[in-house]
């Protein structure tokens, strides 16, 4: 038995309510490498963002490959983590999304140092603040 689940397992196996304010944009998911690849949760976090109103969820091509964060990956091999932002930026402004989500913090940071430069104005958040935004009416 399981001691821990990520909360987008929890909530999809709890039967979540289906939010009711709209997100009237497109986005696109990344898969954080500890989920997929280490707990093997690739679909829950989408099926939360499917269940938002008005949220168009594209694919991500290469969504599976590391974005260059993995943990001190970007502290100890710059260079490559720096290859990779740069390919996974490139992914996503390639989906036309207004925003992307992620599960992992490290992925966010990445991801956000890559692509506000050439789209200052993409949300770069966790999928849980787009149900948040979702629920409550109201985008941080």
């Amino acid at each position: 038995m399981k001691k821990v689940k990520d909360v987008s397992e929890f909530l999809v196996e709890l039967g979540p309510i289906k939010p009711q304010h709209p997100l009237k944009l497109k986005a696109t998911y990344h898969d954080a490498c500890h989920l997929c690849h280490g707990q093997q949760i690739r679909k829950q976090p989408r099926q939360l963002l499917e269940m938002i109103p008005g949220l168009e969820v594209v694919p991500l091509s290469e969504s599976e490959i590391c974005c260059g964060a993995a943990g001190s990956y970007n502290l100890t091999q710059p260079e490559m983590a720096d290859r990779l932002g740069r390919r996974k930026a490139a992914h996503v402004l390639a989906t036309g999304a207004d925003a992307v989500f992620s599960a992992n913090v490290g992925c966010l940071i990445q991801m956000g140092r890559h692509l506000r430069k050439q789209k200052p104005g993409m949300w770069i958040a966790h999928p849980i603040d787009a149900l948040w935004a979702s629920y409550s009416g109201e985008r941080a």
